[in-house]
């Protein structure tokens, strides 16, 4: 009964977790705002919007000499043949990254470079080019006024702070909501790789929502994924619930382990994290099309580009934000084709059906006359072939249905990924990592050892050096108050911005007279916690356990299994210097006074050798009891 009760819990907490963060692409309607049913997609090029986005160009004076180039043919080329009505560059526009990567400051050359490239293609003559700050951006900048405030200099938009963007159509306007929440000041890395938005802040995104409720759409952009903005009640996502999608960038696709970070929001907020231009030359094009919302997430020089705007995707349907009716009301399939070439041939099949050859109306819309009365039912499947003068082949499909009642999930990792408040779950598996460690030690100092009667096994030989470390003083106080400055004490005081001394903690960073709420903060505490305060006690016991059974640390290697002693020595040996290496990081990147008033890199290094020393130079008869014990438990 017990296995099944535990089988039928762990049940339920999965099922909840799966509905939590793989919610279905076509939630329920909210009426946040009156959404028009005509005209339909028909073969007339009309009602049709399309935008680029761009993101972590990170243009770079160290690295990559090819990202440059690369970009100023993006703005001069591909903006020429995709012609948007809008570009949105998504942050960390340069990189901010000394040669040796461990420091971080605004390199003017990187600006300049930038700025050249902007005006040598003339991009900003073609198009709207509206790019905002990330986390690189603000690196090292004490206030937005400061001289080292390149972006206000060298970009195409050069105002700090959200704002709202209206672009105006004939056929309606359309809202873009600028969310800003990069740091000030802004320190150097890592820590400020949450963004972080203050309750005036928050006031001024709510007035812009108001605002935009008067447009056919709003997208919201900035730098974070939701997931890394730390924000007050109601937060980020309740407060864009009505935009119908966020664009966004900063996390690389987790280093290409996950191509495609997109979500959405429980109200129907479609979450979009693109790709990095940096490593993997991604850029994204989205469109509106009698105000059905799509997009495509591509690679730069890869044509053609093809973008299916009617039927559009279900997974990325919202009835929320969009008159999904249109597609049932339809007359013709609708194809945004682009290239440098001529298009030779678009063709279209459903459900693995040949429907024909779209033609070309104006500019890059090719239609095909359909009947979507005959997929009315289920999900069908629309997949298009291009073809263009050169012989390149681009195919593109997705799923489609006219019924609202089905569902799609999105995957479970880019939901989690998206839609989890990091810093509040890092703050709590880093306050329970402590907690149960601080536990441990306090129950075994307190707790009556039992006595051994037979040789220990595994399990009872780690209790019994628990128990002996707890009641050593020397170990146990090293330990515990180890553990309580982990959580409560500044890690290092350093020059966190240039010429500005600052403090870090576990919940935070005071730089000046402001204090940054922690959010990689936690992350660096669980790593702390994960490969070295833990690891550290553990070996430590290991230690004393040896000294228990009489060894010293020359003998115990011919006493026991060669290989395992190498291991334990091994791991404690790379774990302390990973250490040693976190002092020369702090050196590098805020200050030689940063390495010396460090206690939990520099000073702890210190500390730990002293105790890897402790355990094998103290006195025999400091541990006489247990050893006398351990003896007449081994030859009973």
């Amino acid at each position: 009964m017990l296995k099944l009760a535990v089988g039928l819990l762990t049940a339920a907490a999965v099922a909840l977790l799966l509905d939590w963060y793989a919610p279905s692409g076509a939630p329920t309607p909210v009426g946040r705002r009156r959404l028009a049913l005509q005209p339909g997609p028909g073969a007339e090029a009309a009602n049709l919007l399309w935008v680029v986005q761009v993101s972590d160009i990170h243009i770079s004076k160290f690295r990559d000499p090819k990202r440059a180039p690369d970009f100023e043919k993006f703005c001069s080329e591909t903006i020429d043949i995709i012609q948007p009505a809008l570009v949105l560059a998504t942050g960390d526009l340069t990189d901010a990254k000394t040669r040796d990567k461990l420091g971080s400051e605004q390199v003017e050359a990187e600006w300049k470079i930038y700025q050249s490239i902007l005006k040598r293609s003339k991009v900003m003559e073609k198009t709207k080019w509206i790019d905002i700050k990330g986390n690189h951006d603000s690196f090292n900048i004490p206030h937005l006024d400061s001289i080292w405030n390149y972006y206000r200099k060298y970009s195409a938009w050069r105002k700090d702070g959200s704002f709202h963007y209206i672009h105006t159509t004939s056929f309606g306007n359309y809202s873009f909501i600028c969310v800003d929440a990069t740091l000030s000041p802004g320190p150097k890395r890592p820590y400020n790789f949450f963004g972080i938005l203050n309750t005036n802040q928050m006031k001024e995104l709510s007035l812009m929502v108001t605002a935009s409720l008067h447009s056919n759409h709003t997208i919201w952009f900035g730098h974070f994924p939701t997931s890394t903005i730390i924000s007050p009640a109601p937060g980020i996502r309740t407060l864009m619930s009505s935009a119908t999608a966020y664009l966004c960038g900063h996390l690389h696709t987790m280093g290409g382990l996950i191509p495609a970070l997109h979500s959405q929001h429980r109200g129907g907020t479609l979450e979009l994290e693109l790709g990095d231009w940096m490593d993997n030359r991604r850029y994204r094009i989205l469109a509106f099309d009698h105000d059905l919302f799509s997009f495509a997430d591509l690679t730069f020089e890869e044509w053609p580009v093809v973008l299916i705007t009617n039927p559009k995707s279900f997974l990325y349907s919202s009835s929320a934000h969009e008159p999904l009716v249109k597609i049932l009301h339809s007359t013709h399939i609708r194809i945004l084709a682009f290239s440098p070439s001529v298009i030779t041939s678009i063709e279209v099949y459903i459900d693995r059906v040949h429907l024909g050859n779209a033609h070309q109306v104006s500019g890059p819309l090719y239609v095909l006359k359909w009947s979507p009365q005959n997929y009315s039912e289920g999900f069908h499947h629309i997949d298009v072939t291009v073809q263009d003068a050169s012989g390149r082949i681009s195919t593109q499909g997705h799923i489609f249905a006219m019924e609202e009642n089905l569902s799609l999930r999105f995957g479970f990792w880019p939901s989690f990924i998206l839609l989890t408040d990091h810093n509040v779950l890092a703050w709590v598996l880093f306050g329970l990592m402590v907690l149960i460690q601080i536990t441990l030690l306090v129950i075994f100092r307190y707790l009556r050892k039992p006595p051994l009667k037979e040789k220990p096994g595994l399990l009872a030989l780690t209790s019994y050096s628990l128990h002996v470390f707890s009641k050593t003083n020397t170990f146990y106080y090293s330990i515990l108050v180890l553990n309580l400055y982990t959580l409560l004490g500044p890690w290092f005081v350093g020059e966190l911005i240039d010429g500005h001394l600052g403090a870090c903690f576990s919940f935070g960073v005071f730089v000046g007279d402001s204090f940054l709420q922690g959010g990689v903060t936690f992350l660096v505490g669980i790593l702390q916690m994960l490969f070295f305060n833990i690891p550290l006690m553990a070996y430590l016991c290991w230690c004393l356990s040896l000294r228990c059974q009489g060894h010293s640390f020359r003998s115990h290697i011919r006493h026991i299994r060669y290989l395992t002693a190498v291991l334990v020595h091994l791991t404690m040996a790379l774990l302390l210097a990973w250490q040693v290496y976190s002092c020369y990081f702090l050196q590098r990147a805020y200050g030689t006074l940063a390495f010396f008033l460090s206690p939990m890199r520099t000073w702890l290094v210190v500390l730990t050798s002293a105790l890897i020393y402790k355990t094998w130079t103290m006195k025999s008869s400091k541990l006489r009891i247990y050893i006398v014990e351990m003896k007449n438990c081994q030859s009973s």
